[in-house]
Parts: structure tokens; sequence; C-alpha cells
């Protein structure tokens, strides 16, 4: 039988470890092909790139069985050049974006390249994953996620996804204790509550630098927030379309627009 067509991408870079990682574990599904950012592209969300070249260079990075790309362009954009230039016609059976290195729960989902890397794959109506590792940590172990990894994977490969959906599935840290299993979880309700450092430059400039801190406003036992702090890897089904379809029925009944 025929090998399924896996497109694997990510927002940290070509040469970051949790891709490294990805692309072994995809390669026991199935036949592998790599399109990559060629530097760290974290927090550019669904950017795309429209005033500037764009540039992809062929790499052996990792071997002669693995045909691999980077690219100067955004997550997005790596999976619109494979899709529409290097494979043309040939559709991947599956996208996997990842594994990243920090998370992607709640809201930081729509900050994600990661996880826009896995939209975008939805968009082009292909199944779509995009993992990530709750441990910002130079050092940080994924061993213990990539038996789930394959595990996920195999199952999209296998039932499919339905039409313009794609998974957001997150890991807790290495822990002491193993993985207690997955749960089919919502987003949480939680953000970031930002805060802008003012600084200045040694000429005398200044310059903001974005900090703050993470508020998770969410009591509930169902979202992706209390899987990952109870030590379970959390599956998130998401999707691009953002209209607030219950809000349109209230619209209609409460609006009364005056044109003068």
């Amino acid at each position: 039988m025929k090998k399924p067509l896996i497109l694997v991408s990510n927002d940290d870079g070509i040469t970051s470890l949790g891709i490294r990682h990805l692309v072994e574990t995809m390669k026991q599904l199935g036949e592998v092909i790599v399109v990559a950012p060629d530097s760290p592209q974290s927090g550019m969300g669904h950017a795309i790139t429209i005033g500037n070249t764009l540039r992809l260079d062929q790499t052996d990075i990792y071997g002669p069985e693995v045909k691999a790309y980077k690219c100067s362009g955004t997550p997005a954009d790596c999976v619109k050049l494979a899709k529409h230039h290097i494979l043309k016609d040939n559709k991947p059976d599956l996208i996997v974006s990842g594994i990243n290195h920090g998370s992607n729960t709640s809201i930081s989902v729509l900050y994600s390249g990661t996880m826009s890397a896995a939209i975008e794959g939805a968009i082009e109506g292909t199944p779509s994953i995009g993992f990530s590792l709750c441990d910002y940590g130079h050092d940080a172990d994924f061993s213990h996620t990539l038996h789930y990894v394959k595990a996920i994977a195999a199952q999209v490969l296998k039932t499919g996804l339905p039409k313009h959906t794609t998974l957001n599935v997150n890991f807790p840290p290495k822990r002491n204790e193993p993985l207690k299993g997955v749960k089919i979880c919502r987003q949480a309700h939680a953000r970031w509550q930002e805060e802008f450092d003012q600084r200045f430059d040694p000429n005398g400039r200044r310059y903001f630098w974005l900090a703050g801190n993470f508020v998770n406003f969410d009591k509930g036992e169902d979202n992706d927030e209390w899987a990952i702090a109870n030590n379970y890897v959390s599956v998130v089904p998401c999707q691009f379309d953002l209209t607030a379809h219950h809000t349109i029925s209230i619209l209609n009944d409460e609006w009364e627009i005056e044109i003068e």
C-alpha cells in the first residue's frame, strides 16, 4: 500500500528540537516532507508575506530520505508554498505542526504560528494537527509526548477529521508521574494581561518590551488548561470560522439602526 504523505511544519524554525522529534515520529507513519521557517516565527499568528520576497531553499538537514525546505516566510506561508508550489497536485494526507516549544492552550491559539500552520491546512481541506509542549525551558524533555503524537496522528490518518477542522494538542511538561491520558476538551476562558515595560536604548531612544501574566478565569474541568494542570494531554478541535452564530439572531432582534 502507498504510504500516506505527511507535511511537517512549525513556527520555531527548521532546526528546532521539537520539529526534529516530530519528523522522526512521522517517518514511522508515512512519507514525510518538511517545509518550515528558516528562523523562529513564534507569535506570528496567521500572518502571510505580501510585501516582501519569499525565499525557499532545499536542505538535507534531515538526511536523504526526507525532502526538506527552509522558507523565509511565516508558518502559513510554508503551508501555502508546500501546497501550491512544492506538492502542486500531490495533496498531503496529513499536515502536522510543531512540536512547539511552549504552550498554545486557550487564547494563545490565536497568536500561535504553530497552530496557524495547522489551520492553514484545514483551510485547504487537509486533516491537520498542531502539537505543543507546555515547557519553555531550553532543556525541555519531549520524550513523554512522542507516543501520543504518533497515536493521535495515526488516528487522524485512519478516521480523518470533519472538514475545515484542526486539532490543537498540548502536552504537560515532563513530570515524575506518567501522563494520565487524553482529554478531548474546549478552549479555556483565559487570556494574557499584558504590560509594556518602557526602556531606553544606549542612545536614549525609548522602546517597549512586552511582558505580562497569563490569567485563567475558567473554573471548569472540561477545558485545556484544566487538562494540562492535571497531567492530561489536551485535544481541542478548532475551526477558522469565527462567526458568533448565536449573536446573529440577537442583533437581528435588537438592533434598530437609523440612517439619517
